[in-house]
This record gives structure tokens, sequence and C-alpha cells, in this order.
């Protein structure tokens, strides 16, 4: 009896307690029954309503960033922020909320500095390996989820330059060197990660290929050439993801700062693909108030050099047109309705660490290129191998990832700095280990070549762990492993025929080894769960099915600019510049290579490569046959692919065109592709609808695509050197 007096007691207490707190809650804001408040109004009026209520010191205050940690600039609404790269002012009195932004290019970066935790994903490079569009929107989807749990309601990752210079620092945040395979990719990632009711960003438009000079760098390029290769990439990523912001980039493009350029920001991006969202400049890449703001720079970051008083008193002498700024102002306050910002405000909450790291873990398997594997190397069996010999920096305690703002801080690591080295806490040996209990497995750093040699020449099977780290605010001189890894591994190769490298890199190596040893594998900046996804590769469990989206060349003198063009001597050094105030840019590259870049430079030039794009081995192999090409408004390519080995696999099926010999192109490009799950024995029919835009060329002329008349060669195969089945027909 007593039990139900005290349940009865406490259930009165509570029910006081409810009544009592009910008394002293806060009354809905005015704004919550306000007009722009009604869900049932497209995205474009609510922000119209919106406008119509705000002050000009308001507007003012949207169009540009409140600083970010140690950015350097005084900052009276700094205790407003988050701890991310940095946030664009709300107006509370109007329920439109704070835009809070953080780096997000493959995790959420600083979260050592709130005291979080972030997944760190395979690096963009690594996941387009999968060429698989579910696998990106899982991508993204778990970056916008941590996004909001950390409190963040804008992603600032969403790269997409392709990669026409390999040595770029930053070639580990973007998706390889085909337009349409990239622009695929982003634009279903973003188009999940905005799903979760973030701001999804895409970047950096456009021709951010280098890092050396990147604040005073004059990309030179033709408007055909720039349409077909960086712009088509991103038209395709706006197109699938609908993302709410596009970032400028640093350098100038024939001449104007990509942030004040008409022809880029307004002429193509607005104009052409009627792009409704806001643009962002990239971190200190805004260059004037006028000049940007006619141009189309909707917002200046991370502070207010141009947009903030500046901008004011342009509008109040009448340089600037209220109109201009009103403007500006709805794009931002559309893209956060449209983005559910405002229907949906964040409220921090825990991470799903199991459940993201197992999705990390999966994106990883599906990432890895097997590139070698002679006299069926791999998989080990785990039963059958008695020694194993680990050895390479940091294979004993984790796997390394890429640099800059990209850098997602590791668990219990402090928050990276600037230039660091981070390896994430993912242990290849302990992986190793877990998978052949059995086995006697031992370690050797590799500083010392040849004390390596004597551990690998006593073992089984020898895996050499090389890396290459990679940052933005730099490139790489070459794309030579440092520090005498070539050596490492030639010393182990000579002392074991059964060498595996695998390696961690964030862009192409070279590989004077490649003939020595029985077996690469390519596992790229792997990842929080990196390790175990190796592991599994390696002993079989997953039958590796990606494949490269980057060529590997044999050596930086087949690059289309052997020789890095670097900026004047009195240039910034590798760390990135708080803001520059420069009027036009300094030193010119000159991208003649024009439409050849990756793989259609080196069949244009006959360049043979150490591993062609599309390349990728499996455990099984696959056949094609029964090849038929559909003409019409929307081409189909149909065909046969066969499992002809012994294991289950995923095999991507990729189809090439040759356009006729007047389009003057390279002789082929990827035009579609489909991944496809066989059984041993299993055969299946695919079917390819190709986008006429994929199949036309860019006339400067009438400023649009065109298809060119005449007889166009498809190819279909497992890369883009393998391909065995061949069809022409006439389109018109």
């Amino acid at each position: 009896m007593r039990k139900y007096s005290l349940f009865a007691v406490a259930a009165l207490f509570l029910a006081a307690f409810v009544a009592h707190a009910q008394r002293f809650q806060r009354p809905a804001p005015a704004w919550a029954h306000a007009a722009w408040m009604n869900q049932s109004l497209s995205a474009g009026e609510r922000a119209d309503l919106v406008l119509k209520q705000m002050t000009l010191d308001e507007k003012i205050g949207m169009i540009h960033g409140e600083g970010m940690a140690g950015w350097g600039q005084p900052n009276a609404f700094a205790y407003l922020g988050n701890g991310g790269a940095g946030f664009t002012l709300g107006v509370d009195r109007l329920g439109i909320p704070i835009i809070q932004m953080s780096d997000a290019a493959y995790g959420v970066r600083s979260s050592a500095m709130n005291g979080r935790y972030s997944t760190a994903l395979p690096s963009n490079l690594g996941a387009s390996s999968s060429w698989d569009t579910d696998a990106a929107c899982e991508y993204g989807a778990l970056i916008g989820r941590e996004l909001r749990a950390q409190g963040y309601n804008m992603t600032l990752g969403g790269g997409v330059n392709i990669t026409r210079e390999p040595r770029n620092g930053r070639t580990f945040e973007y998706q390889g060197e085909d337009p349409i395979l990239a622009g695929t990719l982003v634009g279903n990632r973003i188009r999940c990660e905005q799903a979760q009711h973030v701001i999804g960003d895409i970047k950096h438009y456009a021709v951010n290929d280098q890092e050396s000079g990147r604040n005073e760098v004059n990309a030179i390029i033709s408007k055909r050439a720039l349409q077909e290769t960086d712009l088509m990439a991103f038209h395709i990523g706006i197109e699938i993801g609908n993302p709410q912001a596009v970032m400028c980039s640093y350098n100038a493009i024939n001449g104007d700062f990509a942030c004040e350029n008409k022809y880029t920001l307004t002429d193509v991006l607005r104009k052409q693909w009627g792009f409704k969202g806001f643009v962002l400049s990239d971190w200190g890449g805004t260059h004037s108030t006028e000049k940007a703001s006619a141009a189309g720079l909707d917002n200046e970051e991370p502070g207010q050099v141009f947009y903030g008083e500046a901008y004011k008193q342009a509008v109040e002498s009448g340089k600037i047109p209220m109109s201009e700024l009103d403007e500006h102002v709805r794009r931002i306050l559309r893209a956060e309705f449209a983005a559910g910002l405002v229907d949906h405000p964040v409220h921090k909450s825990v991470v799903d660490v199991f459940g993201d790291l197992a999705i990390a873990r999966h994106i990883e398997e599906q990432s890895i290129v097997l590139l070698r594997n002679e006299h069926h190397q791999l998989p080990l069996n785990a039963s059958a191998v008695k020694t194993i010999a680990v050895i390479g920096d940091h294979a004993d305690s984790g796997m390394l990832s890429g640099g800059g703002s990209a850098q997602v801080d590791p668990p219990g690591h402090h928050q990276a700095r600037w230039g660091e080295h981070v390896w994430f806490p993912t242990s290849p040996l302990k992986a190793i280990q877990a998978m052949a209990p059995n086995a006697q497995v031992s370690f050797d750093a590799g500083s010392d070549p040849q004390a390596a040699a004597t551990l690998a020449a006593k073992a089984d099977v020898a895996l050499v762990f090389v890396n290459q780290w990679t940052s933005e605010g730099m490139d790489l001189n070459d794309l030579t492993l440092a520090n005498n890894q070539d050596g490492l591994v030639e010393a182990v190769a000579k002392a074991n025929p059964h060498t595996v490298v695998v390696v961690e890199s964030g862009t192409v190596v070279t590989m004077p080894w490649v003939d020595q040893v029985s077996g690469i594998v390519e596992a790229w900046y792997a990842g929080s769960d990196g390790a175990a996804a190796l592991a599994n590769v390696l002993f079989g469990k997953v039958n590796p099915s990606a494949k490269l989206t980057v060529t590997f060349p044999l050596s930086v003198a087949d690059l289309p600019h052997p020789t890095l063009v670097k900026p004047p001597a009195h240039s910034e050094g590798a760390a990135p510049v708080q803001r520059h105030v420069l009027t036009s840019p300094t030193f010119s590259v000159n991208y003649d290579e024009g439409i050849e870049v990756g793989y259609k430079w080196y069949d244009a030039q006959k360049k043979p490569v150490l591993f062609p794009f599309g390349y990728g081995l499996s455990y099984t192999t696959y056949s094609y046959s029964g090849l038929k090409v559909t003409p019409g408004a929307k081409p189909t390519v149909s065909f046969t692919v066969k499992n002809t080995g012994s294991r289950a696999g995923v095999e991507i099926a990729e189809v090439y065109a040759a356009l006729p010999p007047s389009a003057n192109e390279p002789p082929k490009r990827l035009v579609g592709w489909s991944r496809v799950t066989l059984n041993p024995g299993e055969s299946k029919q695919v079917t390819v609808s190709i986008d006429p835009m994929y199949l036309s060329i860019f006339d400067e002329a009438s400023n649009v695509f065109k298809l060119v008349p005449g007889s166009y060669g498809f190819m279909v195969g497992g890369s883009s050197q393998s391909l065995p089945l061949h069809k022409s027909v006439t389109l018109e």
C-alpha cells in the first residue's frame, strides 16, 4: 500500500511541477504565426515576405560572415558562433536563424574544439572509386546528421574540382578527373546531405586546380574547354543535388577573380543553369565591393572587409542599388527556407558512433582499388599463412588522413594544427592479427630498409604500407613517395617475392617498383575504421570492386604541365592567408591542354600510363557480350555482363563514346556506367541511358551545347583501356 502511495505522491508532485513550469513558459514569439512561417508557400515566396520586414542593417548583416576563431578580425558577435569556420547572422525577431557553417569535406571539422566526436569517412577521391551513387548518398547523409548533432546547419564540403593537376594538395577532397562521374557523385552526396536540413554547398567554383599561389593565380582557359570540363562537373552536381550554396574560389578565371567573375557567377550559374541559391566567397576570397556585388557574389566570408560598412555606404550613396542588395539577401533567405533551416531548427545531440563507423567502413570497402595481383597473391588465406611481416610508417597504430580545412579530429585528439600529419587510430597491424589469429604477425616501422627486408625474408608474405600526405595550402613537387619509401619497397620485394604494397595517398603516386611486387592495393585516406575495411579486402571477406577515377601516370613528365607553375617569390607561403586585397592576379597558368583532361589527355597524346582511368581488379573475372545501341532523343546502350569466376562480385561496367571527327574531341569520353552485382556464373543484361549533353560539344558561337551529326562509336568494358565491345551508330 505504501508503494502505491509513493507513486501517487510522485505523480501529484510531477503534475504540480509541470503546471508551475507552464505558467512561466515563454509565450510563442510573434513571428511564430507570421505569414512567412506558412510551409505551404514556396521558399521564394517566404523569402520575399521576410525581406519586406528587414531593415538596412539587418540586410547588411546577412551578406557577410562574422569571422572564425583565429582569423584576427574583431567581432562583436563572436559569442554567437559554434566554433566552426564561421557564421552569418540571422534575424531573431523574424525567426530567421543564424547560419552556422562547418568545413566538412570528409567529416565534420574541429570537433575537438567543441569536445565532440566526428566520423572520418574515406577521402572523397577514395570514395569516388566506388562509382556508387548510393554510397555517395550515404556519405552525405552521415555528414548532414553529424553537422546537426554538433549544432551546425550548413556544410562547406561538396568539392568537385576535376583533377586537372594531380599534384594539387586538395585532390583528395574532390571526385576525380571525369566531369560526368564527378558531378554525378557530388550531386548525390549533396542531395542526401541537404535532406538532413542543412544547407548544401558545392565548391570551389571554378578551376581551382592548384594551391600554389591560389589567391593570385589566373587560370587561362577557353570557354569551350571550361564548359566541357570543370563547369560540366558543377552543372551536373547542381542539377542532381540542388545545393543552396555555391562557394566561389580564390583564383582568377581569364583575368577576373572567381568571386567577382560575371561570366561564371551570372552568365553561366544563374542565367544558363538557373541556380537559385546563394554564392559565398572562399575564406578571404573577396576582392571588391561594387564589382563583386554586380557580378553575383551574395556573401563575403569570413568577415566584412567589403560587404560590411563599405557595402552599406555604397548603398546609401547610390553606387549599389537597393534592389541589388535585396537580391543577395533574398537568395540567402530562400536558401534557409529551401533547406529547412527555419522549419527544422538544429538541436545538439549525440552522434551514432557505431552506426556511422559501420557506414565509413562499408564505403571504404567499396573504395579500395586492387591494382596488381600477380599469381593470385590476394586474398590471403588466414588458415594457411603462418607468418606475416607488416612493414611501414604507423602501420602498427593508425592510417593517414588529409590536412587543411578538411581535417577531421580523431577521437581523443587535440584540434589538428595546420600542417600536422594526423593518423586515425585504426591499426592495420591489429586488424591483420585479428583476421589471422593463428599466424605470427611481426611489425617493423620501415625506417631502415635493410632491417625491414630481413624481417620480410622470414615471412610467408610481406605487407608494406607506404603513404603520401597532402593538404590544402600546398602542392606536391612531384608524385614520388617521400622519405625513401620507394627504396623500402624495393628492398622488401627483393627479400620476399610475396610482397603486397598498401598505398595510403591523397592523389596518384609513381611506382618504380611496380613490376617487383606481387600485389598493390590503393587504400587512399581510409577514414575512421579503415583498417578493418582493408583487412576484409586483404583476406577476402570483401571482394574488391573499386575502380580508379584518376589516371596514374608513369611520371610527371607525362602530365600536361610537367613543371608546376608557381607564384612570384613575394607570394604567401603554404599557410592560408586571411585576406587578399589584390585587384588583379599576379601570374597565370595557361590550360592549353583544353578539353584533354586526365585519360582524355593520355589518349589524345598516345601516352602509356601506369594504371588507366576506370581500372581496378577483382578476385573474380567478368566477360562482356551482346552490345546493342538504340539511337533516339536519349540513346540507350545495352549489353550483357557475366561473372566468369568463382566468387560473387560487383563489376563496374563503363560506357564510352567516340564523337564524329568533326567534333574535334579526344578519342573517347565516359558517358555512362552501371554497377552490376553477379554471383559466380551469373549473367545480367545491362541498359545504360545516355544524356544527350554527354554526347555534345560546347559551341562558343551560339553559347550552347550541340550534338554534332554523324557516326558515334560506343565502347563498353571494364576500364578506359579495356573495352571489348564496340558499335557505331549515326546520330542526327
